[in-house]
């Protein structure tokens, strides 16, 4: 069994430079320490930024600098931590950073509410007074937007203590399915004894044996049932607590007062589950395509994740997944596949696992001086599509700093998947395009359906759902087991048709997704997918122009609302139809493997 090395075994080359950031830890001690001294500074405008254009002027440029600096101190104290979580001295660094991002921010707690107090005429005049207060003319206004909702300071300090008191749903759901729920260990076909966990349980559903699968799906949804009626609890006041907040900021429903903040219309939310509504027929197309090529008499919800199509896959390393990308990229022109070699070569990312490093990959969002990329590499074809999709998310950075002023250089959650997601589509179509052996078409073709299905259908349903709590517990009524067991089930069967048999247990599900107390946010997941199609779609029809208002895209950081931010992209969200366009080459990927001869 090849062994995990330690962090000091990592050839250098493997690994991201830090010192692009800083040059040692003592140069970070130094920048603590100057940082931490600016709380003053920060109080010392208090009372003067309704009074004068200069100070509020003068205010906006330190935050600008407060802004580089302390991504860059938190950048490098988490990217060290992340290297080695077992390492006591970086995360006494990354928590040394956390409290001094929240000191500086509570010394700056008064600046909303003086800045919502300027009148219009006021304003008015101190652009006039002061014209390089036009760069914060897009903060002052997404300040200012929502005052209809910005309650008096005394009660503005009253929401703001009850905000970790509004956190222990979230808290209490977490501790109980991450640290207390075990599962029964489950033996599987050979004989071996397998650990369920949370984290297990979907890759122990990859397995090809049908009866074992049964098995890990019984086996996992009996406990968890025995706790279903704590995590309906959690789930109650998780919703009770967004109500209190909705209510007090004077908003009709839970779903205005989440998406508000981030300028998104309600109708993008229901837009999206009525577009997908009208296209279940494709849903209920593949559950029967993937019924015939797992050769079973019924499919069940547990069928779900195993795959349909023999692993055809070779083995990629990182060297030819680097080349691969950049060739699938070249349609985003030489100045992009320019910025992906910097980052290739000039150390951005940290490649491969090592003991204790932190699992999964990301991009770090830091990009003063420029965006770091974490991965744990393995030589496969979803390796190859993590490096094309973390370098979306970091070039999509590296756009939105070097074109944006500071304050309006980071984007919201609702656009932050497009790009990485763009890259996916582009290298899928790429590898599709110059693949002509059947069965490499079909995996490939197989793991493209495997992201609409999970992307588009399932979190959808996961937002239909979450809506639907949201009015349930509106109008009153208490979130039980029992009314969630059947709320759930019944969006299952809407949502896989037919052919699909509807085990007991999925009723379930609910229960172990923690996406529900994270407040309206997974429908961003399925526009952020049919965006990014209709965007590469356009670039691979159109060329060049379809490149150039992609990039102004990727430049625009937060410098306009999300929805307009992507129409410069040629993507309407407030229209059904780029789920719509989606989900019609979903219909069509499915069409190819239903004819294919393997």
């Amino acid at each position: 069994m090849k062994q995990i090395p330690k962090r000091s075994e990592v050839a250098p080359q493997d690994t991201w430079d830090l010192t692009d950031i800083f040059e040692s830890d003592e140069a970070w001690r130094k920048e603590y320490d100057a940082l931490n001294a600016l709380t003053e500074t920060l109080a010392a405008f208090q009372g003067k930024l309704s009074k004068s254009a200069k100070d509020l002027l003068s205010y906006f440029r330190l935050q600008d600098e407060l802004t580089v600096r302390m991504s860059e101190l938190y950048g490098y104290a988490s990217c060290k931590g992340d290297e080695d979580t077992g390492n006591s001295y970086y995360q006494d660094l990354r928590g040394k950073a956390m409290s001094t991002v929240v000191a500086l921010s509570t010394a700056s707690a008064f600046a909303v509410p003086e800045i919502m107090s300027i009148p219009d005429g006021t304003l008015d005049a101190f652009y006039k007074e002061e014209p390089e207060l036009e760069t914060y003319r897009r903060s002052l206004y997404v300040i200012r937007r929502r005052a209809a909702h910005i309650l008096s300071p005394e009660c503005e300090a009253l929401l703001a203590a009850a905000g970790e008191m509004a956190d222990a749903p979230d808290n209490i759901g977490s501790t109980l399915r991450n640290a207390e729920l075990k599962f029964p260990n489950v033996t599987d076909p050979d004989g071996n004894v397998r650990q369920l966990t949370g984290g297990s349980f979907v890759p122990l559903l990859e397995n090809p044996d049908q009866n074992f699968r049964k098995v890990v799906f019984e086996t996992y949804y009996n406990r968890l049932g025995e706790f279903q009626n704590t995590i309906a609890a959690t789930l109650n006041g998780q919703f009770k607590q967004l109500i209190f907040f909705a209510d007090a900021r004077k908003y009709c429903s839970t779903l205005e007062a989440a998406l508000d903040s981030h300028e998104i219309p309600t109708e993008v939310y229901t837009n999206l589950i009525e577009a997908v509504h009208q296209n279940l027929d494709k849903m209920y197309r593949y559950v029967a395509l993937r019924k015939k090529m797992l050769g079973v008499e019924e499919v069940h919800i547990y069928d779900v994740y195993t795959p349909i199509v023999a692993d055809a896959a070779n083995e990629i390393s990182f060297e030819q997944a680097k080349e691969t990308v950049l060739e699938a990229l070249h349609v985003l022109g030489d100045d992009y596949v320019a910025l992906l070699k910097e980052g290739f070569e000039h150390r951005w990312i940290d490649v491969y696992e090592n003991e204790g490093k932190r699992g999964g990959a990301y991009s770090s969002g830091n990009a003063f001086p420029h965006p770091y990329v974490l991965l744990n590499h393995k030589d496969n074809l979803d390796s190859m599509f993590t490096l094309a999709h973390e370098m979306g998310h970091a070039l999509h950075s590296y756009h939105s700093c070097k074109y944006q002023p500071v304050s309006t250089s980071d984007y919201v959650i609702f656009v932050a998947e497009v790009a990485s997601t763009v890259n996916e589509v582009l290298l899928m179509r790429h590898l599709l395009g110059k693949t002509t052996d059947n069965k490499q078409r079909a995996y490939l073709i197989n793991h493209f359906l495997d992201q609409f299905k999970g992307t588009i259908y399932r979190q959808t349903m996961f937002a239909e759902f979450e809506m639907e709590m949201g009015k349930m517990a509106e109008s009153g009524m208490s979130l039980t087991a029992d009314a969630l067991n059947e709320k759930y089930y019944a969006l299952n069967k809407l949502y896989f048709g037919p052919d699909m048999v509807m085990d007991d247990g999925i009723k379930l599900e609910w229960a172990r997704i923690p996406h529900f107390f994270y407040n309206y946010y997974v429908f961003q997941y399925a526009t952020g997918f049919s965006a990014a199609v209709a965007i590469a779609n356009r670039i691979l029809t159109e060329g060049e122009p379809a490149v150039k208002d992609y990039k102004k895209f990727l430049s625009g950081g937060s410098s306009t609302d999300p929805i307009s931010l992507l129409k410069i992209a040629g993507v309407d969200m407030s229209s059904p139809k780029p789920v719509n366009d989606a989900l019609s080459l979903f219909g069509e990927l499915i069409g190819e493997l239903e004819s294919m001869e393997l």
